[in-house]
Protein backbone atom coordinates (compact mmCIF):
# COMPACT_ATOMS: atom_id res chain seq x y z
CA UNK A 1 0.00 0.00 0.00
CA UNK A 2 1.26 3.47 0.12
CA UNK A 3 -0.19 7.13 1.58
CA UNK A 4 -0.42 10.08 -0.67
CA UNK A 5 -1.41 13.47 0.49
CA UNK A 6 -2.68 16.53 -1.41
CA UNK A 7 -2.60 20.04 -0.12
CA UNK A 8 -4.42 22.99 -1.61
CA UNK A 9 -3.59 26.50 -0.36
CA UNK A 10 -3.50 30.14 -1.70
CA UNK A 11 0.21 29.68 -1.70
CA UNK A 12 0.05 26.99 -3.50
CA UNK A 13 0.35 23.04 -2.91
CA UNK A 14 2.17 20.51 -1.37
CA UNK A 15 2.30 17.16 -2.95
CA UNK A 16 3.47 13.89 -1.65
CA UNK A 17 4.29 10.31 -1.34
CA UNK A 18 5.65 7.28 -0.14
CA UNK A 19 7.33 5.01 -2.00
CA UNK A 20 6.37 1.79 -0.25
CA UNK A 21 4.95 -1.28 -2.63
CA UNK A 22 4.16 -4.47 -0.92
CA UNK A 23 3.62 -8.06 -2.88
CA UNK A 24 3.95 -10.21 0.55
CA UNK A 25 5.56 -10.29 3.55
CA UNK A 26 9.08 -11.15 1.77
CA UNK A 27 8.42 -8.93 -1.49
CA UNK A 28 8.88 -4.97 -0.40
CA UNK A 29 10.23 -2.37 -2.98
CA UNK A 30 10.10 0.76 -3.47
CA UNK A 31 8.47 2.66 -5.88
CA UNK A 32 7.92 6.35 -7.10
CA UNK A 33 4.17 7.46 -7.04
CA UNK A 34 4.25 10.76 -8.11
CA UNK A 35 4.47 12.05 -11.68
CA UNK A 36 4.69 15.63 -13.53
CA UNK A 37 4.53 16.64 -16.75
CA UNK A 38 5.33 20.51 -16.91
CA UNK A 39 5.59 22.90 -19.45
CA UNK A 40 7.64 25.77 -17.94
CA UNK A 41 5.68 28.86 -17.68
CA UNK A 42 2.43 27.03 -18.75
CA UNK A 43 1.69 24.38 -16.26
CA UNK A 44 2.73 21.97 -13.59
CA UNK A 45 0.47 19.22 -12.95
CA UNK A 46 1.44 15.94 -10.23
CA UNK A 47 -0.49 12.59 -10.04
CA UNK A 48 -0.08 11.03 -6.90
CA UNK A 49 -1.02 7.17 -7.33
CA UNK A 50 -1.90 4.41 -4.95
CA UNK A 51 -3.70 0.94 -5.04
CA UNK A 52 -2.92 -2.05 -7.14
CA UNK A 53 0.57 -0.78 -8.76
CA UNK A 54 -0.14 -2.53 -12.25
CA UNK A 55 -3.11 -0.84 -12.63
CA UNK A 56 -1.59 3.23 -11.45
CA UNK A 57 1.45 2.42 -13.76
CA UNK A 58 -0.55 1.56 -16.83
CA UNK A 59 -2.57 4.50 -15.89
CA UNK A 60 0.23 7.01 -15.69
CA UNK A 61 2.73 5.33 -18.66
CA UNK A 62 -0.48 5.57 -21.38
CA UNK A 63 -0.77 9.47 -20.00
CA UNK A 64 3.20 9.95 -20.63
CA UNK A 65 2.79 8.30 -23.37
CA UNK A 66 0.26 10.83 -24.90
CA UNK A 67 2.31 13.75 -23.84
CA UNK A 68 3.13 16.07 -26.55
CA UNK A 69 0.48 14.73 -28.67
CA UNK A 70 -1.89 16.49 -28.24
CA UNK A 71 -4.66 14.22 -27.74
CA UNK A 72 -7.97 14.77 -25.57
CA UNK A 73 -5.36 13.20 -22.64
CA UNK A 74 -2.54 14.84 -23.56
CA UNK A 75 -0.82 16.17 -19.81
CA UNK A 76 0.11 18.81 -21.73
CA UNK A 77 -2.90 19.95 -23.76
CA UNK A 78 -6.08 19.63 -21.78
CA UNK A 79 -7.77 23.09 -21.07
CA UNK A 80 -7.93 22.42 -17.33
CA UNK A 81 -7.27 20.61 -13.94
CA UNK A 82 -10.39 19.33 -14.06
CA UNK A 83 -10.00 17.54 -17.73
CA UNK A 84 -6.84 16.66 -16.66
CA UNK A 85 -8.85 14.44 -13.82
CA UNK A 86 -11.01 13.67 -15.97
CA UNK A 87 -8.51 12.09 -18.16
CA UNK A 88 -6.73 10.18 -15.34
CA UNK A 89 -10.34 8.76 -14.61
CA UNK A 90 -11.08 7.75 -17.64
CA UNK A 91 -7.73 6.02 -18.36
CA UNK A 92 -8.17 4.60 -15.01
CA UNK A 93 -11.81 3.13 -16.58
CA UNK A 94 -10.37 1.44 -19.03
CA UNK A 95 -7.04 -0.19 -18.00
CA UNK A 96 -9.93 -1.43 -14.96
CA UNK A 97 -11.88 -2.51 -17.47
CA UNK A 98 -9.41 -4.87 -19.76
CA UNK A 99 -7.60 -6.19 -17.36
CA UNK A 100 -9.89 -6.42 -14.05
CA UNK A 101 -11.43 -9.72 -14.50
CA UNK A 102 -8.34 -11.58 -14.77
CA UNK A 103 -6.71 -9.75 -11.39
CA UNK A 104 -9.43 -10.20 -9.31
CA UNK A 105 -9.01 -13.74 -8.37
CA UNK A 106 -5.41 -12.17 -7.01
CA UNK A 107 -6.78 -9.03 -5.80
CA UNK A 108 -8.02 -5.54 -6.15
CA UNK A 109 -7.54 -4.41 -9.44
CA UNK A 110 -7.94 -0.96 -9.07
CA UNK A 111 -6.25 2.25 -7.70
CA UNK A 112 -6.91 5.94 -6.74
CA UNK A 113 -5.21 9.58 -7.37
CA UNK A 114 -4.60 12.35 -6.39
CA UNK A 115 -4.39 15.23 -9.39
CA UNK A 116 -3.15 18.47 -8.68
CA UNK A 117 -1.11 21.83 -10.30
CA UNK A 118 -2.27 25.00 -12.02
CA UNK A 119 -2.35 25.75 -15.89
CA UNK A 120 -2.06 29.13 -16.94
CA UNK A 121 -5.70 31.13 -16.72
CA UNK A 122 -6.34 29.15 -13.81
CA UNK A 123 -6.01 28.61 -9.79
CA UNK A 124 -3.73 25.95 -8.50
CA UNK A 125 -6.32 23.02 -8.67
CA UNK A 126 -6.66 19.80 -6.37
CA UNK A 127 -8.65 16.37 -7.29
CA UNK A 128 -9.37 13.00 -5.88
CA UNK A 129 -9.86 10.25 -8.84
CA UNK A 130 -11.73 7.60 -6.66
CA UNK A 131 -11.48 3.50 -8.07
CA UNK A 132 -14.80 4.09 -10.27
CA UNK A 133 -13.11 6.93 -12.00
CA UNK A 134 -15.00 9.88 -10.84
CA UNK A 135 -13.67 12.17 -8.66
CA UNK A 136 -13.94 15.32 -6.54
CA UNK A 137 -12.34 18.77 -6.11
CA UNK A 138 -10.86 20.14 -2.97
CA UNK A 139 -11.58 23.79 -1.60
CA UNK A 140 -11.11 26.05 1.05
CA UNK A 141 -13.37 24.55 3.39
CA UNK A 142 -11.62 20.76 2.85
CA UNK A 143 -8.58 22.02 1.29
CA UNK A 144 -6.26 18.24 1.61
CA UNK A 145 -7.36 14.79 -0.28
CA UNK A 146 -6.00 11.96 0.95
CA UNK A 147 -5.28 8.25 -0.75
CA UNK A 148 -4.31 4.51 -0.01
CA UNK A 149 -3.23 4.03 4.21
CA UNK A 150 -4.61 7.54 5.74
CA UNK A 151 -5.86 7.19 9.13
CA UNK A 152 -2.97 7.91 10.73
CA UNK A 153 -1.80 10.85 9.20
CA UNK A 154 -5.22 12.58 9.33
CA UNK A 155 -5.51 14.14 12.61
CA UNK A 156 -2.50 16.45 12.47
CA UNK A 157 -3.55 17.57 9.68
CA UNK A 158 -7.30 18.13 11.24
CA UNK A 159 -5.55 19.77 14.48
CA UNK A 160 -2.89 22.21 12.32
CA UNK A 161 -3.64 22.78 8.98
CA UNK A 162 -5.73 26.02 8.11
CA UNK A 163 -6.77 26.88 4.96
CA UNK A 164 -4.15 30.15 4.96
CA UNK A 165 -1.27 28.19 6.18
CA UNK A 166 1.97 29.23 4.43
CA UNK A 167 3.50 27.08 1.83
CA UNK A 168 6.59 25.65 4.23
CA UNK A 169 4.01 25.19 7.30
CA UNK A 170 1.95 22.90 5.13
CA UNK A 171 4.95 21.35 3.94
CA UNK A 172 5.56 20.73 7.82
CA UNK A 173 2.93 19.71 8.40
CA UNK A 174 2.81 16.86 6.06
CA UNK A 175 6.22 15.32 6.56
CA UNK A 176 4.93 15.09 10.34
CA UNK A 177 1.25 13.22 8.60
CA UNK A 178 3.80 10.76 6.90
CA UNK A 179 5.92 10.44 10.54
CA UNK A 180 2.72 9.62 12.35
CA UNK A 181 1.64 7.23 9.62
CA UNK A 182 5.03 5.22 9.48
CA UNK A 183 5.33 4.59 13.49
CA UNK A 184 1.37 3.05 13.08
CA UNK A 185 1.48 1.57 9.52
CA UNK A 186 4.18 -1.09 8.51
CA UNK A 187 2.93 -0.40 4.77
CA UNK A 188 3.75 3.18 4.45
CA UNK A 189 7.69 3.39 4.44
CA UNK A 190 10.44 6.03 2.94
CA UNK A 191 11.76 7.97 0.88
CA UNK A 192 8.97 10.57 0.51
CA UNK A 193 8.54 12.48 -3.05
CA UNK A 194 7.67 15.71 -2.20
CA UNK A 195 6.37 18.74 -4.43
CA UNK A 196 5.99 22.28 -3.16
CA UNK A 197 4.46 24.18 -5.41
CA UNK A 198 4.02 28.29 -5.69
CA UNK A 199 1.25 29.67 -7.45
CA UNK A 200 2.10 31.48 -10.66
CA UNK A 201 5.65 29.79 -10.64
CA UNK A 202 4.91 27.09 -13.37
CA UNK A 203 7.50 25.61 -12.35
CA UNK A 204 8.16 22.00 -10.56
CA UNK A 205 11.84 22.57 -9.67
CA UNK A 206 10.95 22.67 -5.58
CA UNK A 207 10.67 18.78 -5.51
CA UNK A 208 12.20 16.66 -3.24
CA UNK A 209 13.36 13.24 -2.34
CA UNK A 210 13.51 12.51 1.35
CA UNK A 211 15.61 9.34 2.48
CA UNK A 212 15.92 7.86 5.89
CA UNK A 213 19.15 9.66 6.61
CA UNK A 214 17.85 13.39 5.72
CA UNK A 215 19.41 15.59 7.35
CA UNK A 216 16.04 17.72 7.78
CA UNK A 217 13.80 14.62 8.18
CA UNK A 218 15.84 13.45 11.08
CA UNK A 219 16.23 16.62 12.80
CA UNK A 220 11.84 17.57 12.00
CA UNK A 221 10.94 13.83 13.91
CA UNK A 222 13.37 14.23 16.52
CA UNK A 223 12.04 18.40 17.46
CA UNK A 224 8.63 17.26 17.38
CA UNK A 225 8.95 14.20 19.34
CA UNK A 226 10.77 16.52 22.29
CA UNK A 227 8.13 19.08 21.73
CA UNK A 228 5.14 16.58 22.30
CA UNK A 229 6.73 15.25 25.47
CA UNK A 230 7.29 18.77 27.18
CA UNK A 231 4.07 19.40 26.38
CA UNK A 232 2.81 16.54 28.03
CA UNK A 233 4.95 17.18 30.95
CA UNK A 234 3.69 20.49 31.09
CA UNK A 235 -0.31 20.06 31.38
CA UNK A 236 -2.00 19.48 34.08
CA UNK A 237 -2.90 15.95 35.88
CA UNK A 238 -6.23 14.57 36.32
CA UNK A 239 -8.14 15.43 39.11
CA UNK A 240 -8.55 12.66 41.72
CA UNK A 241 -12.02 11.68 40.80
CA UNK A 242 -12.51 9.37 43.38
CA UNK A 243 -13.80 12.36 45.52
Amino acid sequence: MTYCLGILLPAGLVLAADSRSNAGIDDITSVCKLEIFAVPGERVIAILSAGNLATTQSVTTQLRETAGKDGARDPHAVGSLYEAARAVGDTLREVVARDGAFVRPFGDPTGSFIVGGQIAGEKPRLFQVYPAGNFIEASPRSNYLQIGETKYGKPILDRALRSDSPLDQAAKLALLSFDAAMRSDLSVAMPIDMLRYETDSFSAANLAVLREDDPYWSALRRAYGDGLATLVESLPPPPDWRA
